[in-house]
């Protein structure tokens, strides 16, 4: 068997960072070391890792609070393993998460670097429920990428990869540093992008993580993922002749959030620029709209037993949610009627 690193951050989460550790420390493909990079928390982690008395656990304390990006950088640099693999300190690997991707990857060609799956979202409070599914796949399975098509321009247009749901060969990105430190929100699909320019990445669609997502994180989170958009973009700017309706996408929504903030006039600044170097951009809008509209998978009343009558070619995502909500269930890693959400 090879070693995988899986890496771990956290900052002051010791109430889900167990729950976490455990999903996978329980995993069947047991040759891993768990490297819990704790980001200069307040709370007492050491205390709470030196509880599960296993070997394979290692602890790394930063001496300032990085963030995600920093802090899985800083875990990477203490990596031994030939994979990689990252969970999240409120999420949970499904059983059985890091032995299909092993083995999926070892069927692939060297050329493919990375493989990934979806996620389980269940997402908490009325604000929420009222908008979206209280469980949905993520990302929707009827966008899949695929080895055959143009990895980068798909992922320009929407991020496929949350690292929690992927597994690495460690040589797929040349340094240790594979997050953008400075980066507060989209370091996925910053390192996604890059990544692509690499390497291949194989996606199948069952999924692999159980995530949480609180209400006081939707509004909060908004401004973060429109300067991170931002930032994706300018870092790939020589991309733009090659994608212009890529970066006019992305301008002509960041130009709507500005208005809508209490900046119009930058708003319409940015919205002119993106209809100017991209004139079939509010037909490329409604085109994407209308697609989502029609391909998206909704879970509402799951719960009821009831089936989704949304299928994609790729099987039944909603089928495949029940089953694994009901694994994790019986593996005891969240109650059958009520999984907790996350505490920030």
């Amino acid at each position: 068997m090879s070693l995988v690193s899986v890496i771990l951050p956290t900052y002051n989460r010791s109430d889900s960072l167990c729950r976490a550790a455990k999903s996978v420390l329980d995993q069947s493909y047991a040759d891993l070391e768990l490297i819990v990079v704790d980001d200069a928390s307040t709370e007492n982690i050491e205390a709470v890792v030196r509880q599960w008395n296993d070997e394979r656990v290692r602890l790394v304390r930063r001496a300032a609070n990085g963030g995600a990006a920093a802090a899985r950088n800083t875990g990477l640099a203490h990596a031994k393993g030939r994979f990689i693999a990252f969970q999240d300190s409120d999420d949970i690997w499904l059983p059985g998460k890091l032995d299909r991707q092993m083995k999926l990857l070892a069927t692939l060609p060297p050329s493919v670097g990375a493989v990934t799956g979806s996620k389980l979202l269940y997402r908490s409070g009325n604000r929420q429920r009222r908008v979206l599914p209280q469980v949905s796949v993520e990302p929707a399975p009827e966008n899949a990428i695929s080895l055959e098509c143009d990895q980068l321009e798909h992922l320009l247009w929407e991020n496929r990869l949350s690292v929690q749901n992927a597994l690495f060969r460690r040589d797929c990105y040349p340094c240790d540093e594979w997050f953008d430190p400075r980066a507060k929100a989209n370091e996925d699909w910053d390192f996604a992008v890059r990544l692509a320019r690499r390497t291949k990445i194989f996606e199948h669609l069952e999924p692999v993580v159980l995530a949480f997502a609180s209400a006081d994180s939707v509004s909060s989170s908004n401004r973060r993922q429109h300067i991170g958009a931002v930032r994706l973009m300018k870092k790939n700017k020589d991309l733009k002749p090659r994608f212009p309706q890529h970066f006019s996408y992305n301008e002509f929504y960041l130009g709507r959030f500005l208005a809508a903030t209490g900046k119009p006039r930058l708003g319409f600044r940015f919205v002119a620029a993106a209809l100017v170097a991209y004139p079939s951009l509010l037909k490329l809008i409604i085109r994407r709209k209308l697609e989502r509209a029609f391909g998206r998978i909704s879970l509402r009343g799951m719960e009821a037993g009831t089936r989704p009558s949304t299928r994609s070619e790729n099987g039944d995502a909603g089928g495949i949610a029940v089953a694994c909500l009901q694994k994790a269930t019986m593996q005891g890693f969240c109650e059958p009627t009520d999984c907790p959400a996350r505490s920030d």
